[in-house]
């Protein structure tokens, strides 16, 4: 069982997408909250070489500051047929090439150039990796993952990211396809937690937010 979370905690994020999708997951646990944006705090260069550490970069950066209890999130899309990219560089490819929409193109144009047209050659995953840092160095961390195919032409202007590109298994609908309670179950919480963030927080409500 984890440390139980209480009072404010800040949202280690600059992300407006992000953001909205944690707050989303934190309500119906009456966390307040705060993002390291309207904190101004610092992004800090994410140099870790796994999601989970990435995450506890940008969480412990926010709680040694803030003196508050940080959440962070590092997540990706791993394309199978890229040998898993783009990966952990996933927000830097759509930095690098104009926004999400043009980095779809970018995994398109890359899975075409490989022959990549049945699905099973179009097989890809999300990872969520959550860190939950205290002030006084306790640290909660969380991964989960869930498993589709990269659809083309992208569908849908729901949630963000890639979510327009991806259609999990199970469903004949791409994550921008969805509502927010379709793809998170809100709450989050047993069978109906769809996304690889709402299932790894799942993990962490269960350890922190819950009894």
């Amino acid at each position: 069982m984890g440390r139980r979370l209480e009072g404010r905690v800040v949202i280690a994020t600059h992300n407006a997408g992000k953001l909205r999708e944690m707050r989303e997951l934190l309500a119906p646990y009456g966390v307040a909250c705060q993002s390291a944006a309207e904190l101004d705090l610092p992004e800090p260069p994410e140099t870790g070489e796994t999601f989970i550490e990435n995450a506890l970069i940008k969480a412990r950066s926010a709680a040694t500051i803030a003196r508050l209890p940080a959440f962070a999130d590092d997540s990706g899309l791993c394309v199978s047929s890229l040998n898993n990219e783009p990966g952990l560089h996933s927000a830097r490819l759509a930095r690098d090439v104009g926004g999400f929409p043009q980095a779809m193109g970018v995994i398109e144009q890359r899975l075409q150039e490989r022959g990549c047209i049945a699905p099973d050659q179009r097989r890809a995953h999300f990872v969520s990796a959550l860190a939950l840092v205290w002030p006084d160095g306790h640290e909660e961390t969380f991964e989960a993952r869930v498993d589709g195919v990269i659809v083309n032409p992208p569908r849908g202007s729901a949630g963000f990211g890639y979510d327009p590109a991806f259609e999990p298994d199970g469903y004949d609908r791409t994550f921008g396809e969805m509502s927010a309670e379709e793809k998170h179950g809100i709450p989050a919480d047993g069978s109906r937690a769809l996304s690889h963030r709402a299932r790894a927080f799942q993990a962490l409500a269960k350890a922190c937010l819950r009894g």
